[in-house]
């Protein structure tokens, strides 16, 4: 298999949303603006055609085409990786990795749960990883431990079969145990390989143990504080504390109602988004609007403490 030199840079990967119109259609200016506040925000890179992306509620073309305006307006910045297969045989599959590639992304991400099926063995998902991996030479790799269509775990044993290809950069680690993430960063030693933890009750753990940065969907929220802990995780502080117990406290709200829940806190700050979210998921009620906006005001204060001067009021500006 051909190797890949590439690799990402530490810090904050956000999983991208995708703004849609009033009528469901794909709202691309909204795209711009949002992808400018990721990266005014201080983002590392970005993911683009993912979960939080509504990536199953997308057509190809709008996969392609969403993905390609953010590696476009990212270009000379920062790095963008986008999801690639989404189903089907593992031919198809490959030949969706390809189409992604050439818009221009540094990885293309792996969803672990479309290789294998839930009731089929590791065996079984590592010969059909190695098939993928012959059928795209040279396209860098990533996994993304996706809970739908269910979440498949990638062990550190697994990862240490892969690893040796060069073809993994990027791993979004959805395992929520700090044991694993040791074991996994162990294992990834001497690669170009970046562990980028989703689970926010673990984020200073993860990052002392090792771990390239963070891939959360808190980061549609609040990214300034998930840049800022990826910043000053070293600290002993009681500022690092704070911001920690932030992230436990608020993990019920943020996953409630989400995509929609995170458009609404976008919304309410001024950004030209709708709430509309193609994705089934709960209702955003009036109750849930209420404690965004509790928190939205926590998270102004918070920013006030840290002197962080907040990303979205420059990203907004530029409408």
């Amino acid at each position: 298999m051909a190797s890949s030199t590439n690799s990402l840079p530490q810090g904050f990967i956000p999983v991208m949303l995708t703004p849609f119109t009033e009528t469901g259609a794909v709202d691309y200016a909204g795209l711009s603006v949002l992808t400018d506040y990721y990266m005014q925000a201080g983002s590392a890179g970005l993911f683009a055609n993912c979960l939080s992306s509504e990536m199953y509620e997308l057509t190809n073309d709008e996969r392609l085409a969403v993905t390609k305006q953010v590696v476009d307006q990212a270009a000379g910045h920062i790095p963008v990786v986008a999801t690639g297969t989404l189903g089907g045989t593992i031919a198809e599959q490959a030949d969706f990795v390809k189409r992604i590639y050439d818009t221009g992304v540094q990885a293309v991400i792996v969803i672990t749960s479309q290789i294998a099926n839930a009731d089929e063995s590791d065996a079984v998902f590592l010969e059909r990883m190695e098939e993928l991996m012959h059928l795209t030479p040279n396209v860098p790799l990533g996994f993304y431990e996706c809970p739908v269509p269910y979440k498949r775990l990638i062990s550190s044993e697994i990862l240490a079969k892969l690893l040796p290809s060069n073809r993994l950069i990027y791993h979004k680690d959805t395992c929520l145990d700090e044991a694993e993430v040791a074991r996994r960063l162990a294992v990834g030693q001497g690669y170009n390989f970046g562990l980028y933890d989703a689970y926010m009750v673990n984020a200073v753990s993860s990052l002392r143990a090792g771990a390239a940065g963070l891939s959360c969907i808190q980061g549609n929220i609040f990214p300034e504080l998930v840049v800022w802990i990826c910043e000053h995780f070293r600290e002993n502080s009681a500022e690092v504390e704070k911001v920690q117990k932030f992230f436990n406290d608020s993990m019920d709200i943020v996953h409630s109602a989400y995509p929609t829940i995170a458009k609404y806190s976008l919304m309410k700050r001024g950004f030209p988004i709708s709430t509309y979210t193609r994705r089934a998921v709960d209702p955003l009620t009036e109750e849930l609007k209420a404690g965004m906006d509790q928190l939205l005001t926590t998270i102004d204060n918070l920013h006030n403490e840290l002197g962080i001067k907040p990303a979205y009021q420059q990203a907004s500006a530029l409408v």
